[in-house]
């Protein structure tokens, strides 16, 4: 079997801690990978699940002008292969219709890739439908090797339905975390098989049940208020603007904090609505954190929330992590009712569905729900009955372990010579 190559947009990073799940499940297989990343990375810190991989990560030119003389050699190698006017035309065509920085940016990128991709990579993996996946499949052209996909949401709901179809006709396979993504996919694929719906799951050694016993707070004691958490970063999507509105109308009787755990473009104006709605000492803005400080936080919260909603650009959310995360950790979890959250969340058995943009409504759950301990309890025992079930990761690493091993060739006498081979 031959070398798996990667396409990420950035590695690592903090927010998706669900491919670096991935990518060391596929190495305990027996997969040999290699990760190719289009941005250095940006957190200041990494998981711990980022240092047990051991997959090498090349770093492609984030901006051309910046390594200039790294493009122009890999230019004048690809230039010289077979394939490289008709890649060219393709790249060119897809210009015409998308005439941004970006896709010329993404071009050079996959000039780089294709002049300095190891001979023993037989395969290229993209993760997200957008930008590495553009990055990806000029490459496989040049190299003429097979490609796949795994698409999440913002890269479904932002991408074009042109390109959307036109990519899933060129790839060997993809697949995607939830069904509602999975329909919208098939719907331009040549046929519907060519997509499959893998969730990405929780690996439960990482996320073992909490050992606390929840508590039984009913928000009437100052001393000891409910603690909710939202994670998520602070964009339009996550809705974290309606968490505060609907925080601010709760009874004033009860006594509560809220924990934010992420970072994000908007964290600003969201501490701006926090400060106006005098909610300031109950609220703690964490920032992004590294998983286990994460874990510790869902281990010491009684309610998690959510209200996800449609970002005016079409970006939204697939099935959130985080709420598997949640789930995992036995908190109740109150979300919008929107994307595909019903996927995990079943309304009134394991947390509650609201409809989206509705604070009042989410105010109403929260309430209830503070007032009701012994409901939480119940929500939370029943939502890590259901990770335990149907979302072990285990599942999904099987899946896609199992399409790696039947789609790459055993040998790479199809492809151009090595790089390393031909004199620039």
């Amino acid at each position: 079997m031959g070398k798996i190559a990667f396409v990420l947009k950035g590695y690592p990073r903090l927010s998706e801690t669900f491919i670096a799940q991935e990518i060391l499940g596929l190495e305990k297989t027996g997969l040999d990978l290699h990760l190719y990343s289009l941005r250095h990375p940006t957190d200041a810190r990494k998981h711990p699940i980022h240092k047990e991989i051991s997959a090498p990560v090349t770093y492609l030119p984030e901006y051309l002008y910046r390594e200039p003389v790294r493009l122009i050699r890999a230019w004048k190698y690809v230039r010289a292969l077979q394939s490289y006017q008709s890649v060219f035309s393709l790249w060119f065509n897809d210009l015409k219709r998308d005439f941004t920085p970006n896709r010329i940016r993404r071009f050079g990128q996959a000039v780089v890739l294709a002049a300095e991709l190891p001979a023993e990579i037989t395969h290229l993996h993209a993760h997200f439908l957008h930008t590495p996946t553009s990055v990806t499949r000029y490459t496989a052209h040049l190299l003429g090797i097979p490609w796949s996909v795994s698409a999440h949401a913002v890269d479904i709901w932002t991408t074009p339905d042109w390109e959307k179809r036109e990519k899933l006709q060129d790839c060997s396979w993809a697949t995607s975390c939830s069904q509602m993504a999975v329909e919208n996919l098939q719907s331009l694929a040549p046929t519907p098989e060519k997509v499959t719906l893998i969730y990405h799951g929780l690996d439960l050694e990482r996320f073992p049940a909490t050992p606390q016993t929840k508590s039984l707070r009913d928000g009437t004691r100052p001393d000891d208020p409910i603690q909710i958490v939202t994670v998520g970063r602070a964009v339009e999507k996550k809705g974290h603007d309606v968490v505060i509105a609907a925080l601010s109308s709760l009874p004033k009787e009860l006594h509560w904090r809220w924990t934010h755990i992420g970072g994000g473009e908007l964290v600003t104006s969201l501490k701006k609505q926090a400060t106006a709605a005098g909610l300031n000492d109950r609220i703690e803005w964490r920032g992004s954190l590294p998983q286990q400080d994460v874990i510790d936080t869902y281990q010491r919260a009684d309610l998690f929330v959510l209200a996800n909603r449609i970002a005016v650009n079409g970006d939204r959310d697939g099935l959130p992590n985080v709420l598997m995360e949640a789930q995992s950790q036995k908190l109740a979890c109150i979300a919008s009712n929107e994307a595909a959250v019903p996927e995990l969340i079943e309304d009134g058995v394991n947390g509650y569905l609201v409809t989206p943009e509705e604070p009042q409504l989410f105010a109403e759950k929260i309430a209830y729900l503070i007032k009701e301990p012994l409901k939480r309890v119940k929500m939370g025992e029943a939502g890590r009955k259901i990770i335990e079930e149907r979302f072990s990761h285990l599942s999904g690493i099987e899946a896609l372990a199992l399409k790696f091993s039947a789609k790459i060739p055993s040998k790479a006498d199809f492809r151009a010579p090595s790089p390393q081979k031909v004199a620039i």
